[in-house]
C-alpha cells in the first residue's frame, strides 16, 4: 500500500515538474493582442529579450516597452509590445531580416 502512495506521489511530482518547466512558445508571439496583462504575455511567450522604461512617475501609469527577438519557431520577426498600465496598448512586428 505504501509503495502505490509514494508511487503516484512521485509521479504526481514529475507531472508538476514538467508543467511547470514547460517553455513558452515563440511561435506565439503573433497572437498578443491589444489589452492583454504582462502576466499573460509573460505565460504565453516567456520573458521578453529586452524591457525598457518609458515613463515611471509616481502617481501615473507606467508604460514600458518589451522586445522580443527572432527566434526559431517565429523566424525573421521582431516583436514589440508597448504596455501602458501593465496592459498592452501596442503590438509592433518587424521582419528583421
Amino acid at each position: 500500500m505504501n509503495l502505490k502512495i509514494l508511487t503516484a506521489l512521485a509521479l504526481l511530482a514529475l507531472a508538476s515538474a514538467s508543467a511547470v518547466s514547460a517553455e513558452p512558445d515563440a511561435g506565439e508571439r503573433k497572437f498578443i493582442r491589444k489589452g492583454m496583462g504582462e502576466g499573460e504575455v509573460v505565460l504565453k511567450i516567456g520573458q521578453p529579450d529586452h524591457e525598457a522604461v518609458h515613463r515611471a512617475v509616481r502617481g501615473q501609469p507606467e508604460e514600458k516597452s518589451w522586445t522580443y527577438f527572432p527566434h526559431a519557431r517565429d523566424p525573421q520577426t521582431l516583436t514589440i509590445i508597448r504596455f501602458h498600465a501593465g496592459r498592452a496598448a501596442e503590438i509592433e512586428r518587424k521582419i528583421a531580416r
